[in-house]
């Protein structure tokens, strides 16, 4: 953690809307004049694509069928952690870009499947931003989550991130539903060792609870709508945040617990406002005092 360059992280699982929230964030930083310098997950996976391929071959001869992006060994998981402590000491970091689909491709000149170079930053910031699946990790020596100053989670109800997935993966990328279940029956043991744990690390949790049968979501039709959930908002320190002030902002809202707020699926956008605005400005005002 560091007191002058502070780091934000958002983690969720594949198909869980970190690209949502992640949207937000980009609408608090404009408004508050907030400079950022952002991080995506997916530059530090260890293989482009086709590389991906090859190991995951490799692995399963070598009776290890469920090698997966949500584990650490296909990621470069020491060096984000290493950015994360290089940026909270000096304001400065690097990344690069993995291209996913073709439109992607076009607008960075670089094949879909594989990665950009790696780019030094070159302007000052206030915040590093970083948006994906490993923010706040602790596995065997990578430690990333104490270099988060602001870590939060993105956390849907397990049913209703498959079907989130599948959908994305089906009509955006152009995968088979079959394809989909192969892939998250291979992540299963990397999700419970690697992904869920950091949902004890993170200082705020936001968990979308569907209000409607999702009971097989390998049959289902729509992904619900923010209508058709709830939103259990969990804060690990629960000290100093005003919860009658959010109850009285946002409509139908109420606490479920001593550190949990429950709201309206629809009122998501504006509880994330009214919640992390304060919070960043407290982190940018912080920065420059110190």
């Amino acid at each position: 953690m560091s007191r002058k360059h502070p780091v934000i992280s958002v983690t969720g699982s594949s198909g869980a809307g970190t690209t949502s929230v992640k949207s937000t964030f980009e609408q608090i930083f404009r408004r508050e004049n907030v400079r950022s310098v952002a991080i995506e997950g997916d530059a530090f996976h260890r293989y482009d694509r086709a590389e991906m391929k090859k190991v995951m071959i490799s692995e399963a001869e070598k009776d290890n069928p469920h090698f997966s992006h949500f584990g650490p060994d296909a990621n470069l998981l020491a060096e984000l952690e290493a950015e994360f402590k290089r940026y909270g000491e000096s304001g400065y970091c690097r990344t690069r870009t993995y291209i996913h689909d073709q439109e992607e491709a076009e607008l960075q000149s670089t094949p879909e499947g594989t990665f950009t170079p790696w780019q030094e930053q070159t302007e000052e910031t206030d915040v590093l931003f970083y948006e994906g699946l490993h923010g706040a990790v602790v596995a065997d020596d990578i430690n990333v989550a104490r270099y988060a100053d602001l870590k939060i989670g993105v956390v849907p109800v397990i049913n209703l991130e498959w079907i989130q997935k599948i959908h994305r993966d089906r009509d955006v990328r152009g995968y088979s539903t079959e394809a989909v279940m192969d892939i998250m029956l291979r992540r299963m043991p990397d999700y419970v060792h690697y992904i869920c744990p950091q949902f004890s690390q993170t200082d705020i949790n936001f968990q979308r609870v569907p209000t409607v049968d999702t009971s097989n979501p390998f049959v289902a039709r729509w992904i619900p709508t923010p209508d058709e959930s709830l939103v259990v908002i969990r804060f690990a320190n629960p000290r100093g945040i005003d919860f009658p002030y959010l109850v009285s902002m946002i409509h139908d809202s109420f606490m479920s617990r001593a550190n949990s707020i429950v709201i309206p699926g629809g009122k998501l956008d504006i509880a994330m406002q009214l919640i992390l605005t304060p919070m960043i400005l407290q982190l940018t005002e912080r920065s420059r005092h110190a």
